[in-house]
């Protein structure tokens, strides 16, 4: 039984760890384009579509924690 509840906290700790960095680092990119729209409202169409890209880039790093959560829990 040992096992399965070490394969259970090695699961969450690699969820966990692996959403603290993307979430971080979207707290950043939404910060910067709130910023940047405050500066400058006539370029919010780029702004707003760089970042929309620059998250989708942060955000895959949590979505490889989580099948490497969703690998531990049902092979591993």
């Amino acid at each position: 039984m040992e096992a399965e509840a070490i394969k259970l906290l090695a699961a969450g700790l690699a969820m966990g760890l692996g959403a603290i960095g993307p979430g971080i680092g979207i707290g950043i990119l939404g910060y910067g384009a709130v910023q940047a729209v405050a500066r400058n409202p006539e370029a919010r169409g780029p702004i707003f579509t760089n970042m929309l890209f620059s998250v989708a880039l942060a955000e895959a790093v949590a979505i490889y924690a989580l099948v490497v959560a969703i690998v531990l829990v049902f092979v591993a």
